[in-house]
């Protein structure tokens, strides 16, 4: 698990989903508060082709030390995020013994995909802790809110206290209603218990 005290911090993070998702304005959030904390930060990402649903997926290193690499190495993150719980699974060889996976639910079946219930029995397996992210974003006003659950849901095992603040800018631009919403769907992230399957 992520390692962090009084301004130490060491997390590996892999944040792993479908295009559209928003993966990238989930990395953008982290990213931006680690620097704004003080904190060493690199990422990396590979888009999918997301008029198809494509896998995209995003390694984010943080640090209070000088990182070398952007990119994780296998068993080496800390925590794996999905906003779909197959692309979560993919990447499992990533994972630390000790490491978390946290992931949605919830499916994005615009593939062939695999029987549901096998993902889920391999992600239980791993003790992964689920959310059903489309029920708490439509509690939230607006389905379209899933990642903003997830980023909730992740921000109670980061030390990172102005994650609202990048949720504020990064939709400031669309009104303060869709504000409030992303806000909503943060904090029904972070309260809501994750349930092991």
């Amino acid at each position: 698990m992520c390692d962090h005290g009084e301004k130490k911090m060491k997390c590996d993070i892999i944040l792993a989903g479908v295009g559209g998702q928003g993966i990238l304005t989930l990395s953008y959030a982290i990213v931006n508060a680690c620097l704004d904390e003080g904190y060493n930060v690199l990422q990396s990402e590979i888009h999918g082709m997301s008029q198809r649903g494509g896998a995209v997926y995003a390694h984010l290193r943080i640090s209070d030390k000088k990182i070398y690499s952007d990119m994780i190495p296998k068993g080496r993150a800390d925590i794996i995020l999905g906003t779909e719980p197959l692309e979560a699974l993919r990447h499992l060889d990533h994972l630390t013994p000790e490491g978390k996976i946290i992931t949605s639910s919830v499916p994005v079946k615009n593939i062939i995909y695999p029987d549901e219930a096998k993902v889920l029995d391999e992600l239980r397996r791993h003790g992964a802790l689920l959310l059903d992210s489309t029920d708490l974003a439509r509690k939230a006003g607006s389905i379209k809110a899933q990642n903003i659950v997830m980023l909730g849901a992740v921000s109670r095992f980061l030390p990172l206290k102005t994650l609202k603040m990048y949720i504020k800018k990064l939709f400031s631009k669309k009104g303060k209603e869709i504000v409030k919403i992303n806000l909503l769907a943060f904090d029904l992230g972070l309260i809501t218990k994750c349930w092991e399957i």
